[in-house]
């Protein structure tokens, strides 16, 4: 979906509790951004989506009659142009991984500071994908601990990742968009692409997450 440059990004809010709701909408008009809806079940936010076309749905994980992941399953195949971001107090690879595999354009911790939610906003709108940092380190601290650096070669890909590429890596794992990688490491977005592109095919994983989870298990971050 593309933004007109004049016209405000239009969010529809998805929690079963009032007062998140009542919070985030105060937060992203403050900011701006116009919210055109709130849905109090997975169902509604399906509904809502598909009549409403926001440019962004922020949908929480645990939500009435479907749940977060399989209303955003639902939203993305009959709206596959909208951004969703997850919103979750539950950290763990299982659902950071679903929610990616579902399409997930971000996925944040409720406990993330209110202020920085208008700049996610706009962020996805941009087409990047955001996963909150802290609750990013929090799922890969539940996975199995890393493989001793001497017990590694057996899982180590065919093609060994680069210098540049492991720090690619490491920096995904600390939960940095393309973005964030680019600025860090001060090369083009492009570049960042083509380095994440050839993570993934090197290692065989199928998103970030599960070549985040392969790297904390084999001692890389």
């Amino acid at each position: 979906m593309t933004q007109a440059e004049n016209h405000p990004i239009r969010i529809l809010i998805a929690d079963d509790h009032g007062v998140v709701r009542e919070g985030l909408r105060a937060v992203l008009e403050e900011d701006d951004l116009l919210v055109v809806g709130e849905a109090t079940t997975g169902q509604e936010a399906v509904a809502m989506t598909h009549s409403l076309q926001p440019d962004v749905v922020l949908l929480d994980i645990r939500m009435p009659d479907l749940n977060g992941l399989q209303a955003l399953a639902q939203i993305k195949a009959k709206t596959p142009d909208v951004h969703v971001v997850m919103l979750t107090t539950y950290a763990t690879p299982d659902y950071l991984t679903k929610a990616i595999h579902a399409g997930a354009d971000g996925y944040l911790s409720k406990d993330t500071d209110p202020q920085q939610i208008p700049a996610v906003v706009r962020a996805v709108v941009r087409d990047a994908r955001l996963l909150d940092r802290n609750l990013l380190r929090e799922a890969l601290s539940s996975v199995d601990s890393p493989v001793p650096v001497a017990q590694t070669r057996s899982v180590s890909p065919e093609t060994p990742l680069t210098e540049r590429e492991t720090e690619v890596l490491k920096l995904i794992v600390a939960g940095y968009s393309n973005e964030a990688i680019a600025e860090t490491l001060v090369i083009s977005i492009a570049t960042v692409k083509t380095h994440v592109r050839h993570i993934l095919e090197k290692l065989h994983a199928p998103d970030r997450t599960q070549a985040a989870v392969w790297a904390v298990r084999n001692g890389i971050a």
